[in-house]
Protein backbone atom coordinates (compact mmCIF):
# COMPACT_ATOMS: atom_id res chain seq x y z
CA UNK A 1 0.00 0.00 0.00
CA UNK A 2 1.26 3.16 -0.87
CA UNK A 3 1.42 6.47 1.24
CA UNK A 4 -1.02 8.16 -0.79
CA UNK A 5 -3.63 5.47 -0.69
CA UNK A 6 -3.16 4.91 3.74
CA UNK A 7 -3.76 9.15 3.78
CA UNK A 8 -6.90 8.51 1.72
CA UNK A 9 -8.63 5.59 3.78
CA UNK A 10 -7.37 7.40 6.90
CA UNK A 11 -9.66 10.51 5.36
CA UNK A 12 -12.19 8.69 4.33
CA UNK A 13 -12.24 6.61 8.28
CA UNK A 14 -12.16 9.73 9.85
CA UNK A 15 -15.21 11.50 7.75
CA UNK A 16 -17.02 8.31 8.44
CA UNK A 17 -16.55 8.58 12.32
CA UNK A 18 -17.55 12.29 11.83
CA UNK A 19 -20.91 11.31 10.23
CA UNK A 20 -21.79 8.52 12.65
CA UNK A 21 -21.31 11.19 15.54
CA UNK A 22 -22.98 13.84 13.67
CA UNK A 23 -26.25 11.84 13.02
CA UNK A 24 -25.75 10.08 16.91
CA UNK A 25 -26.19 13.85 17.94
CA UNK A 26 -29.37 14.74 15.61
CA UNK A 27 -30.83 11.85 16.68
CA UNK A 28 -30.26 12.46 20.15
CA UNK A 29 -31.78 15.62 19.84
CA UNK A 30 -34.50 14.91 17.61
CA UNK A 31 -36.83 14.15 21.03
CA UNK A 32 -36.30 17.89 22.38
CA UNK A 33 -36.25 20.44 19.58
CA UNK A 34 -39.77 22.39 20.43
CA UNK A 35 -40.77 24.88 17.90
CA UNK A 36 -42.73 27.92 18.39
CA UNK A 37 -45.67 29.30 17.65
CA UNK A 38 -48.32 31.52 17.87
CA UNK A 39 -52.46 31.60 17.81
CA UNK A 40 -52.49 32.76 14.51
CA UNK A 41 -50.36 29.99 12.95
CA UNK A 42 -52.07 27.40 14.88
CA UNK A 43 -55.56 28.46 13.53
CA UNK A 44 -54.34 28.53 10.23
CA UNK A 45 -51.81 25.76 9.98
CA UNK A 46 -54.13 23.12 11.71
CA UNK A 47 -51.44 21.57 13.41
CA UNK A 48 -52.04 17.86 14.24
CA UNK A 49 -53.12 16.69 17.81
CA UNK A 50 -50.30 15.48 19.64
CA UNK A 51 -47.88 17.68 18.20
CA UNK A 52 -45.44 19.45 21.10
CA UNK A 53 -44.49 22.62 20.74
CA UNK A 54 -44.36 26.19 22.32
CA UNK A 55 -47.23 28.65 22.24
CA UNK A 56 -46.38 32.25 23.04
CA UNK A 57 -48.78 35.11 23.34
CA UNK A 58 -50.83 37.14 25.49
CA UNK A 59 -53.06 36.23 27.90
CA UNK A 60 -56.92 36.94 27.00
CA UNK A 61 -58.28 39.81 29.71
CA UNK A 62 -60.87 37.56 31.74
CA UNK A 63 -60.09 34.58 30.37
CA UNK A 64 -58.71 33.31 33.87
CA UNK A 65 -60.45 30.40 35.18
CA UNK A 66 -59.03 29.07 38.53
CA UNK A 67 -60.67 24.82 39.64
CA UNK A 68 -59.85 22.71 42.07
CA UNK A 69 -56.28 21.11 42.18
CA UNK A 70 -54.38 23.61 40.72
CA UNK A 71 -56.20 23.29 37.68
CA UNK A 72 -56.41 26.60 35.22
CA UNK A 73 -57.79 27.43 32.29
CA UNK A 74 -57.37 30.66 29.76
CA UNK A 75 -56.50 31.73 26.54
CA UNK A 76 -53.77 32.90 24.95
CA UNK A 77 -54.04 35.21 22.01
CA UNK A 78 -51.71 37.12 19.45
CA UNK A 79 -54.56 39.35 18.57
CA UNK A 80 -55.55 37.57 15.26
CA UNK A 81 -56.25 34.13 16.84
CA UNK A 82 -57.17 32.64 20.27
CA UNK A 83 -56.21 29.03 21.36
CA UNK A 84 -57.64 27.58 24.66
CA UNK A 85 -55.11 26.20 27.23
CA UNK A 86 -55.37 24.19 30.31
CA UNK A 87 -52.51 23.56 32.82
CA UNK A 88 -52.07 22.07 36.11
CA UNK A 89 -49.52 23.34 38.87
CA UNK A 90 -48.48 26.50 39.81
CA UNK A 91 -48.59 29.54 37.92
CA UNK A 92 -45.53 31.81 38.37
CA UNK A 93 -45.70 34.80 40.30
CA UNK A 94 -46.11 37.65 36.87
CA UNK A 95 -48.60 35.76 35.45
CA UNK A 96 -51.96 37.19 34.82
CA UNK A 97 -54.37 39.32 32.33
CA UNK A 98 -52.84 40.69 29.28
CA UNK A 99 -49.14 39.79 30.42
CA UNK A 100 -47.00 37.64 27.73
CA UNK A 101 -46.27 34.28 27.99
CA UNK A 102 -44.50 30.98 26.37
CA UNK A 103 -46.82 27.59 27.44
CA UNK A 104 -45.31 24.20 26.62
CA UNK A 105 -47.56 21.56 25.43
CA UNK A 106 -49.90 19.24 23.38
CA UNK A 107 -52.53 20.35 21.62
CA UNK A 108 -55.76 17.61 21.72
CA UNK A 109 -58.31 16.62 19.39
CA UNK A 110 -60.39 19.28 20.74
CA UNK A 111 -57.91 22.04 20.05
CA UNK A 112 -57.48 23.16 23.22
CA UNK A 113 -53.72 23.36 24.38
CA UNK A 114 -52.47 21.09 27.22
CA UNK A 115 -49.82 22.69 28.79
CA UNK A 116 -47.49 21.15 31.17
CA UNK A 117 -44.72 24.50 31.31
CA UNK A 118 -45.93 27.73 31.64
CA UNK A 119 -42.82 30.54 31.75
CA UNK A 120 -44.64 34.18 32.04
CA UNK A 121 -42.69 37.11 30.56
CA UNK A 122 -41.80 40.18 32.61
CA UNK A 123 -42.02 42.35 29.27
CA UNK A 124 -42.35 42.58 25.62
CA UNK A 125 -38.59 42.35 25.56
CA UNK A 126 -38.38 39.13 25.74
CA UNK A 127 -41.50 38.15 23.60
CA UNK A 128 -41.00 35.71 20.40
CA UNK A 129 -39.99 37.71 17.68
CA UNK A 130 -43.52 36.21 15.85
CA UNK A 131 -46.02 37.59 18.82
CA UNK A 132 -44.38 41.21 18.56
CA UNK A 133 -44.59 41.12 14.59
CA UNK A 134 -48.12 40.48 15.42
CA UNK A 135 -48.73 42.79 17.79
CA UNK A 136 -47.25 45.31 15.74
CA UNK A 137 -49.18 44.64 12.93
CA UNK A 138 -52.28 45.41 15.31
CA UNK A 139 -51.03 48.85 16.80
CA UNK A 140 -50.84 46.93 20.46
CA UNK A 141 -46.85 46.97 20.66
CA UNK A 142 -45.00 49.93 22.31
CA UNK A 143 -41.24 50.24 22.53
CA UNK A 144 -40.47 51.02 25.62
CA UNK A 145 -43.85 52.89 26.47
CA UNK A 146 -43.06 55.69 25.70
CA UNK A 147 -42.38 57.58 28.85
CA UNK A 148 -39.22 57.81 30.78
CA UNK A 149 -38.94 56.49 34.12
CA UNK A 150 -38.15 58.60 37.16
CA UNK A 151 -34.76 56.63 37.03
CA UNK A 152 -33.41 57.27 33.45
CA UNK A 153 -34.80 60.87 33.87
CA UNK A 154 -32.31 61.20 36.86
CA UNK A 155 -29.18 59.86 35.48
CA UNK A 156 -27.02 62.54 33.54
CA UNK A 157 -26.53 61.93 29.15
CA UNK A 158 -22.74 61.57 30.34
CA UNK A 159 -24.10 58.64 32.42
CA UNK A 160 -25.68 56.90 29.42
CA UNK A 161 -22.78 57.40 27.07
CA UNK A 162 -20.17 55.70 29.60
CA UNK A 163 -22.21 52.66 30.43
CA UNK A 164 -22.99 51.98 26.47
CA UNK A 165 -19.24 52.05 26.11
CA UNK A 166 -18.55 49.63 28.84
CA UNK A 167 -21.01 47.56 27.66
CA UNK A 168 -19.63 47.40 23.67
CA UNK A 169 -16.51 46.25 24.88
Amino acid sequence: MTRKSRRLILIAACGAVLALALGLILSAMSGSIVFFRSPAEVAAQGVAPGTRFRLGGLVTEGSVKRGPDQNVEFSVTDTNATVPVQYRGLLPDLFREGQGIVAEGKLDADGVFRADTVLAKHDENYMPREVADALKAQGRWQEGGGKESPKDAAKPASADAALGQRSER
